[in-house]
């Protein structure tokens, strides 16, 4: 398990625990006390740590090295019944993007989403989850696919951004994007976005676009990254913390702007810390929201989905 900066007192609690328990093995001595006081003190700690984050620190925990993924959620979801599609059936197959068939509970759905990697290898080869404009020309394909068979959409997202390579704006990246943004605005079935840990930019916003936005508990979603702010004002990244501020990225504050639908609650210290438990709330709220908005008509809930980002920026003079 790795830690950052701010979980260090978290780190040298399990350290002393872990201590306790070797003294146990080797001496036979009955450390009972020490360790339950160890294990309170452990929880409290962690309990002041996590309750009083700032929003840089929630942006780091957004980017935890042992954060899950999009295909751990897949996996976890639809265990072996995902089917990934492959290809935008132009340029390549972009592995930042990822897609294909999976069945939750019995039911069917096109499951979309970015895809980073767990080590420098693998980093590489998903392009740090930056996707291409095949990337979000496969997207489109495989929704548009959807559409055609009447299955709903889920998209995940964690992306620090599309890719601003040199070879991505020769290929089309902002049409890429503007593209996904007016189709996915009148497709036909049930769309539900979920941010899962980094929503940067257009990037994001490229497969952003549903019936039903959902934020996990330590997740950020912003229209540029703290350190891209603070290069950008102060020509430095010294000023992140401040920019994180001034950005108002956090679930909790896009909820209060009713910029997304809800908050998915995560392990204490974040998904990493039980897979299970965060896959498990995933799958109820897809589930849930899925029957929900399968009762409405297709037309209306299009009209649904243009009113609702049609809203988004809406200044009103009281």
């Amino acid at each position: 398990m790795e830690f950052l900066d701010f979980e260090l007192p978290i780190k040298d609690i399990i350290d002393q625990i872990d201590k306790c328990k070797s003294i146990e093995d080797e001496t036979n001595v009955d450390t009972t006390k020490t360790f339950n006081l160890l294990q309170k003190k452990l929880h409290e700690t962690k309990k002041s740590i996590y309750s009083n984050l700032t929003p840089w620190q929630r942006v780091q925990l957004s980017r935890h090295p042992n954060r899950p993924y999009t295909l751990d959620y897949v996996k976890n979801i639809s265990g072996d019944s995902f089917l990934e599609l492959h290809g935008d059936r132009n340029v390549s197959d972009d592995k930042a993007m990822i897609g294909g068939f999976g069945k939750i509970d019995n039911q069917t759905f096109m499951i979309i989403g970015t895809q980073k990697g767990y080590n420098t290898k693998t980093r590489q080869f998903r392009n740090f989850g930056m996707a291409n404009p095949e990337g979000y020309r496969k997207a489109l394909r495989l929704m548009k696919h959807a559409e055609k068979f009447n299955i709903p959409i889920i998209s995940f997202i964690d992306t620090p951004g599309a890719y601003p390579g040199l070879e991505a704006e020769e290929r089309g990246q902002g049409e890429a994007i503007a593209r996904n943004l007016f189709e996915m605005m009148s497709l036909k079935v049930p769309i539900i976005v979920i941010i899962i840990g980094e929503g940067a930019s257009g990037g994001a916003l490229g497969i952003g676009l549903g019936d039903k936005v959902f934020m996990m508990e330590y997740t950020w979603y912003s229209v540029i990254s703290p350190e891209s702010c603070s290069s950008i004002l102060w020509r430095s990244w010294d000023h992140k913390e401040q920019a994180a501020e001034a950005l108002q990225l956090t679930a909790n504050d896009l909820k209060k702007m009713n910029l997304i639908d809800g908050i998915i609650k995560e392990p204490l210290g974040g998904a990493h810390n039980d897979v299970d438990f965060a896959a498990n709330k995933l799958k109820k709220i897809i589930l849930s929201e899925i029957e929900k908005l399968e009762k409405i008509d297709p037309e209306k809930r299009i009209l649904n989905r243009i009113k609702k980002f049609s809203l988004m920026g809406v200044v009103k003079n009281d």
